[in-house]
């Protein structure tokens, strides 16, 4: 008889337990991270290959595409 009295008890403490999870607001899942904007184009100093600021190169003269033109430009 204690046994199923017990038996009663658990089920009653997980059935209000779980009653009260269904309660709760959901979680939010992580948002990505947002996309970079467009960005400004610049011209290589060396070839006039247009590309984006942040992937350009700063020289001394200007702005570059790569790290061998930049040294083709600037002894």
């Amino acid at each position: 008889m204690k046994f199923l009295l017990l038996l009663a008890v658990v089920l009653l403490v997980a059935w209000l337990w779980r009653s009260g999870r269904r309660n709760e607001p959901p979680q939010r899942a992580a948002q990505p991270p947002a996309k970079p904007g467009p960005q400004e184009m610049v011209r290589c100093a060396h070839c006039g290959v247009h590309l984006p600021h942040g992937e350009a190169l700063v020289g001394r003269i200007g702005l570059y595409c790569s790290a061998e033109h930049r040294q083709l430009a600037e002894p």
